[in-house]
Formats: structure tokens, sequence, C-alpha cells
């Protein structure tokens, strides 16, 4: 049994698509459970502003590695590598489909993949690059990165804050070194014979979608769940969230704005991924996209 593995942009439709499949799939006698790979959603209390799948959502199919981090609490994808593993070969095990659905390429990759994963920084070095990022911006710390990192800066986009800070976290730490070979990250090899769809659609219509998809969290409570966070003392990971210091300072202009950057990144990272099919699906319904999914493999 093959799993199945969704990827797309913010927006772009994946929960409809893996609901689909998971119809498609029972009614052939399966049994499919979605597996997220999404470095945010597995913080409890962020539900909305992650865009986790909802509770009338999940009792159409279980998802799995979802709101169960404390909001307080730092999350690694180290720390999603090994519970993703164990997640899916106990689905396989099990004679169930694991149905892997995310937008966090790093995420998905790890849940796929064996990955050689970095170590979390020691105490205090993230906390200190967070506060240059907030005081500087991202492209001021890409530049410093650029400085000391070419290569790894020239992988970066100046404004992914996240892998920015990361990439001089582990500078400081002595574990950045230039690659030798090819990344692991693009490889074809993964741990089981996967069928990968890679969702996307024309760029205004993906802008679009995610303008309406904030103007929805915005009217299920998004801004209130983001200060309900941040009086609980949401760790600094938590706050990566897409949006999270941008409702609190009131900007949703920008929080849009930084979404349809994020969305970008998200689709060139989809273009690098080995074996992926992509699928365009604009103006489809998700029940047509999830059968072409499985008609491109067993």
């Amino acid at each position: 049994m093959r799993t199945i593995a969704l990827f797309g942009p913010t927006g772009v439709g994946k929960t409809a698509v893996a609901l689909s499949l998971a119809e498609i799939l029972r009614a052939r006698g399966e049994d499919p459970v979605a597996v997220s790979a999404d470095a945010l959603q597995v913080y409890a209390g962020l539900e909305i502003l992650t865009g986790v799948a909802s509770p009338a959502e999940q009792a159409l199919l279980e998802h799995r590695l979802v709101s169960f981090v404390p909001i307080d609490a730092t999350f690694s994808v180290g720390q999603y590598a090994g519970l993703a593993h164990a997640e899916i070969d106990g689905l396989l095990a099990a004679g169930r489909r694991p149905i892997v659905v995310g937008g966090t390429g790093l995420y998905l990759r790890a849940a796929l993949t064996e990955l050689s994963l970095r170590p979390p920084p020691a105490e205090g070095v993230r906390e200190r690059w967070a506060a240059e990022l907030a005081v500087h911006g991202p492209a001021a710390l890409h530049a410093r990165l650029a400085a000391r990192a070419p290569w790894a800066a020239d992988g970066i986009d100046p404004n992914d804050s996240r892998r920015i800070v990361r990439a001089l976290e582990l500078l400081d730490l002595g574990e950045l070194e230039p690659p030798e070979g090819p990344s692991q990250l693009w490889s074809e090899e993964t741990r089981h014979s996967t069928l990968l769809a890679g969702l996307t659609m024309e760029r205004e219509q993906l802008y679009a979608a995610i303008e309406a998809r904030i103007e929805r969290m915005l009217a299920a409570g998004a801004a209130e769940e983001v200060r309900a966070a941040h009086a609980a003392g949401a760790s600094q990971t938590a706050r990566m969230a897409l949006g999270f210091e941008e409702l609190l300072a009131g900007d949703v202009e920008r929080m849009k704005r930084r979404t349809r950057n994020y969305a970008k990144r998200q689709l060139t990272w989809m273009r690098k991924l080995a074996g992926v099919r992509v699928i365009d699906v604009a103006g489809r319904d998700p029940l047509a996209v999830a059968r072409e999914i499985l008609d491109s493999g067993p």
C-alpha cells in the first residue's frame, strides 16, 4: 500500500482534496487517516489561524499530529519527524492508508524520508536572533547570513524569517557547512512507496483564494485566538504562525501580504520535490482532483 502525500500552497484546498480522497478510498474498502505535515498546526490553541481541519472535517477523516503541542512549548522538525514516522509506520502495519497533508516543505520531507536533522539551538540563541529579527527585519538578517554563509543565503528567500533565523542559529553552533553533493531535501528516496501530488493554481486565483481564506479566519475569530495565545505565553515557535504578530498589531493587510509571499515560497518548494505530480485544481471539484491523483498510481 502506497502512502499518499498532498502538498501545496496555503489556500489551494488541500483539506478538501484529502476529504475527497478519503471518500473514494472508503468506497473501495480502505480505512484512510490524514497525517498533518504542517509546522504550526501542531499547536493547540491556534486552530483557526493555522487552518486545522474543522471538527466536522475531522469527523469525516481522522487527522493526526494536529493540536497536540501546548501553546507555550517549543517544537522542532526533529521532534516531528519521529512522531510522523511512528504514525505512518503504524498505519501501514495496520493496513490503513496514510494521507500526509501539509504545506510546510521541510515537514513533508521529514515525514516521508530519513533526513539528517540538525540539533536544536542552545538556550538563548533562538531568542537572541528572534529579537534581532524583530528590530531589523528579515532582509537585514538575510544580508548578515549572506556575508557569513553565502551558500546558505542563496537557498533562502530574503523574507523567509523562519529559515533565516534557523540558519543563523546553526552558524552560531558551528553546524552549518557548505553542502557536499545533492541535498537530501530533494532526493527521490522515501521511507515507503509514496504517491506525491502537488496542488496548484494560477497565481491570481491563488491570491484571491488566500484573501477569502483570511477573511473567513477573521470572521471565525482568528484575532481573538491570537490574543488568547499571546496571553497564555505563546512560545517563540508558536508565534511564527503566519498572521500571529500581524493580528496582535491589528495589521491585516500585512498578514495578507506575508501569506502571499509564503505561498510563493511553497510553490518554489513544490517545483523542487522529486517525483511530484503537479495538478492544477483551479475551478475543479475536489472529487475530480482526488480521482486524478488515485488514477496516477496504485
